[in-house]
């Protein structure tokens, strides 16, 4: 009964119940006779926030049909695509608690959503970034994020991320997370390592924007044989006032310096400053005497900030200049329109289930039914006509 509401953007639990009961169509899919009774609306919606939400069921029906998409050659394993839509939270915007602090009342505490978030605290995933505190908190969906990235200028939301095979759009996996872009790039991790574990399904590339450009990120791809078909742009390639840029110095690996244009070496202690970056300082002995100083650098010495992950990214600018890459490039807009068939056909605009496991079990209900029309579509396509000479 939930894939037809959510096939047929029927969102309302009590309204589902009634088309089932008078719909011959929706009383065959959901192996109901025509004595058969229908559930009520109430028992309805206390098996589906029970015994649903605690369980993985959701999740295996979506597996399920993955897994009868690659059955029938649906997912070619080559590409994969990433992204991430901002979906509305049901909380109101008007109502929010500024600062990242709530003391919670016990009232507030038996509410699923509530005490979800404060559990989540405490874990290893938390929902909220330790070295920033949102700015404003949702007092019945904590978990929600403050973004300006929705369809207001400001609202609570979550992502929607989605990573499908470029194939033919289908997805191979889902994840909801709070509206934050490193919760979404963590979400790209968490969903390759699961759909290669649950359906040994690896990608050769893997297309996404620049929000999936983080040194940490494409260093996690290429660790895995997985090139990153994402744009990277350095900015310290950007020449200022006609000095000397980063890919004016060479790079030495063996002995992990730079040499300067004027042959001098730019050595560095191995701290990793802000856990990504890595600093590179010549001798301001030997910048004094330079003569290519005027050109370098107006301090006492020339320093070069260098990713942890230079190589990967390096490596990734790379193949920008491939054909591959600009297929990727064109392919990956199939991902977006999934996107946009998920809130204009299938009404998922603003949720209606709170908490982080409500937002799984409807972003997992409309994947599924997003790959079930493609599955359909497929099993209703007529062979092909047979060539007479």
């Amino acid at each position: 009964m939930l894939l037809v509401g959510y096939c047929h953007s029927i969102r309302s639990e009590r309204r589902l119940c009634q088309e089932v009961e008078l719909n011959l169509a929706y009383r065959w899919f959901c192996r109901l006779g025509l004595e058969d009774k229908v559930p009520n609306h109430s028992t309805f919606s206390v098996n589906r926030h029970g015994r649903f939400r605690d369980s993985d069921v959701l999740r295996k029906v979506f597996e399920g049909i993955v897994r009868q998409c690659m059955e029938a050659g649906l997912v070619g394993g080559e590409g994969f695509a990433v992204d991430a839509s901002v979906i509305e939270a049901d909380a109101s915007r008007f109502k929010r608690i500024e600062g990242a602090e709530i003391e919670w009342s016990k009232e507030q505490l038996a509410r699923r959503a509530i005490k979800e978030y404060v559990d989540a605290l405490e874990s290893e995933n938390a929902p909220i970034n330790p070295d920033r505190k949102p700015k404003a908190i949702s007092p019945t969906d904590p978990t929600a994020a403050w973004t300006t990235r929705g369809r207001y200028k400001v609202m609570f939301g979550y992502s929607l991320n989605y990573l499908i095979d470029m194939e033919n759009a289908i997805i191979v996996d889902v994840e909801a997370t709070p509206t934050r872009i490193s919760k979404e790039v963590d979400a790209t991790e968490t969903m390759i390592e699961r759909t290669q574990d649950r359906f040994a399904l690896k990608p050769r590339h893997l297309a996404g924007d620049v929000a999936y450009g983080t040194g940490e990120m494409l260093g996690w791809l290429v660790n895995r044989d997985i090139d990153p078909h994402v744009p990277v742009w350095d900015q310290s390639e950007v020449a200022a006032d006609g000095k000397f840029v980063r890919a004016d110095f060479a790079y030495e690996k063996d002995g992990d310096l730079y040499i300067c244009p004027s042959g001098k070496e730019l050595k560095t202690s191995g701290t990793v400053h802000d856990g990504t970056t890595i600093k590179y300082i010549a001798k301001r002995s030997d910048c004094a005497q330079c003569p290519l100083k005027p050109k370098c650098t107006t301090g006492r010495e020339r320093r070069i900030s260098r990713d942890v992950n230079q190589e990967a990214r390096d490596y990734t600018q790379a193949l920008m200049e491939t054909d591959a890459y600009k297929r990727s490039r064109s392919q990956r807009k199939k991902i977006e329109r999934l996107f946009g068939e998920a809130k204009h056909i299938h009404a998922l605009v603003r949720l209606r289930l709170r908490g982080l496991s409500g937002a799984k079990d409807e972003f997992l209900l409309t994947a599924t039914v997003q790959n079930l029309k493609r599955l359909a579509k497929h099993a209703i396509r007529p062979p092909p006509r047979p060539m007479f000479a």
